[in-house]
């Protein structure tokens, strides 16, 4: 899935939807299996191009945060375990 862009993902999504294309006929031409498209049509269905890629944007976000705080519970665990021992 991520071998695709937003634009790719979003214009295959109103393909299907505008030129009334089958998902089997959509998913052989981009090579994908019908369970992809039906990913990115659960996540990405009815977003234009920049809603999709600001979607991506935020889960990116969303990521590096949360191993932000993940990483800073490990440290404070440690503290407490240095603080414990004195």
């Amino acid at each position: 899935m991520d071998s695709f862009t937003e634009e790719q993902i979003v214009k295959a999504l109103q393909e299907q939807e505008i030129r009334d294309k089958t998902i089997v006929a959509i998913s052989r031409e981009l090579g994908i299996v019908q369970a992809t498209f039906h990913k990115w049509k659960q996540k990405y269905g009815g977003l234009n191009v920049n809603e999709a890629r600001r979607l991506k944007e935020l889960e990116t976000e969303n990521s590096r945060l949360k191993r932000m705080v993940a990483d800073l519970m490990l440290e404070n665990e440690a503290v407490k375990d240095v603080l414990k021992k004195l």
